[in-house]
């Protein structure tokens, strides 16, 4: 039985090369946004992106690492010095391909019923759990308001775990967003020291409802509470202040489907 011969990829052993300058630009975001695109790093990362058609242009490997689990894809394939990998790594331990995506831009279906809104989340790592969870907890779709994190910080795209494939993750003013929902009848709930105790709230809203949560020090601006229907608070039976947001939307999303 012939062993199957495995073609050579292209190689770029140089920093000055055109292409790899133009990824390396890629570490920031407003050459991500200018060129529209991203880089994902790791095997869990990009082998979620490549189940969604269209979205990887490129594959990158470290040229320590095998690659042949990756050689069914009909995408470009470009192998770098171990060097000039690690320089495109915002990891500790890299490992061993990378790719560049194409920035995504997908509106919610007409039918989507159960949002997450996000006010002003500084933390990456805040951000990428509040999304990862969103999509375990059903979510439709989760609205970014400005002054949140960058989508496509790599801590951001490590924490969310191939979760922003999974739902639309749309970047839009939340007082913009929150009209056009309160034009469909949803339900518009915000988060706040002084509101509602959670464990007094009636039932359910597992038909339909837009939870918003903010800053990790500041809360939810209070122009935005004021547009909602009604404002909710977690009770605090220990001794510390607050919850972590990403762990209060993830109680708030669960409790308001009904678990």
């Amino acid at each position: 039985m012939k062993q199957k011969v495995m073609k050579a990829l292209k190689r770029i052993e140089s920093a000055q090369n055109p292409t790899y300058k133009e990824w390396h630009k890629l570490l920031r975001r407003k050459s991500r946004e200018k060129a529209g695109l991203y880089l994902i790093e790791g095997p869990h990362l990009v082998g979620e992106a490549l189940k969604e058609p269209g979205v990887v242009r490129t594959l990158i490997f470290d040229e320590s690492k095998a690659y042949k689990e990756w050689d069914e894809y009909d995408i470009p394939k470009i192998q770098l010095t171990d060097s000039l990998f690690q320089k495109l790594s915002t990891t500790e331990t890299p490992q061993g391909v990378l790719a560049v995506c194409r920035l995504q831009s997908v509106a919610p279906p007409e039918t989507a019923k159960r949002f997450l809104l996000i006010d002003r989340v500084q933390d990456p790592g805040n951000l990428g759990t509040l999304i990862r969870t969103a999509d375990a907890a059903g979510m439709d779709a989760v609205y970014l308001g400005a002054g949140t994190v960058d989508l496509y910080n790599q801590k951001t795209l490590r924490s969310a775990q191939g979760s922003h494939f999974h739902l639309p993750v749309v970047q839009q003013p939340l007082e913009q967003v929150l009209e056009d929902l309160k034009k469909k009848g949803i339900p518009i709930i915000g988060t706040s020291l002084n509101g509602q105790r959670l464990e007094d709230i009636e039932g359910p809203m597992a038909s339909a409802f837009a939870l918003i949560v903010g800053n990790e020090g500041e809360g939810v601006h209070p122009d935005i509470l004021a547009m909602t229907d009604m404002n909710v608070k977690i009770p605090i039976f220990g001794r510390a202040e607050s919850l972590n947001v990403a762990v209060a939307a993830g109680i708030l999303m669960y409790r308001l489907r009904g678990i």
